[in-house]
């Protein structure tokens, strides 16, 4: 049993190992409860030491994807995120076939066609994903990172919660270098619209286009509200907000 020394705090088990919290800090240990001192130095325990070096590596990348959303991710995420993305990094490395194992990053399994796909369309919100909310067409520039959504009628095109009178629309974009950890975001402003049946064409235009290297990521944030006396009050629905990430390059 060893005691966690990262400064990311997890709890739950992967490939054999049990992050736990307990009285003294957050801890992790083998399934026999081996000590720590044997996990980092018999060779029994190497591939052991490979997957602990790995898991750091894929939590990291997870945090960082979502320190780099900023704002967006506080209108729709659920409280098992952060164990959901780290599953999901831990798969997308196992596309980096150049590193030894102990090594293998997230950064270089998303180069490949087959890490992307497995990124792109991921919801923020597991309660609620864009393609059960969304019920109308979208496209998107990735050069400027603009969502339009044309003749959208939305209360015939959104699935949303009772009590709800508006929704606020908004396209973000990301310039995230996994290397470095150093991002750069940019949103749309806020694009609050009736619950009605109007037709309307939807223009998500985020306020620049961030710069540097790296990975593009694309989001769309649909979040419900409730006018109340001119008043507009969001919802914060766990079950119909969304935040999903629509593209990745």
């Amino acid at each position: 049993m060893g005691k966690l020394s990262s400064f990311i705090k997890l709890e739950g088990t992967l490939d054999g190992l049990t992050f736990y919290k307990a009285q003294g800090g957050y801890m992790v240990r083998t399934k026999g409860g081996v000590t720590k001192k044997r996990i980092m130095s018999d060779p029994a325990f190497a591939r052991t030491r490979e997957n602990i070096s790995e898991f750091s590596l894929n939590a990291k990348s997870g945090k960082l994807i979502r320190d780099s959303i900023g704002i967006l991710l506080n209108r729709a995420k659920d409280p098992k995120l952060s164990s959901r993305m780290l599953q999901l990094m831990n798969e997308i490395k196992d596309f980096d076939s150049t590193s030894k194992r102990g090594k293998r990053k997230v950064a270089i399994g998303l180069n490949t066609p087959e890490g992307k796909a497995l990124l792109k369309g991921f919801d923020f919100n597991g309660k609620a994903s864009l393609a059960t909310v969304l019920h109308a067409p979208y496209t998107l520039d990735t050069a400027t990172g603009v969502i339009t959504i044309a003749d959208f009628v939305t209360e015939q095109q959104l699935l949303f919660p009772e009590g709800a009178t508006h929704v606020n629309l908004r396209a973000g974009m990301v310039h995230l270098d996994f290397g470095t950890g150093l991002f750069e975001n940019s949103f749309s402003p806020e694009n609050i619209i009736p619950l009605d049946n109007t037709v309307t064409t939807v223009v998500l235009t985020p306020t620049s286009v961030p710069s540097g290297s790296g990975f593009q990521l694309y989001l769309l944030l649909i979040e419900f509200y409730q006018e109340v006396n001119g008043t507009q009050y969001p919802l914060h629905s766990g079950n119909y907000n969304v935040l999903n990430l629509v593209d990745i390059i």
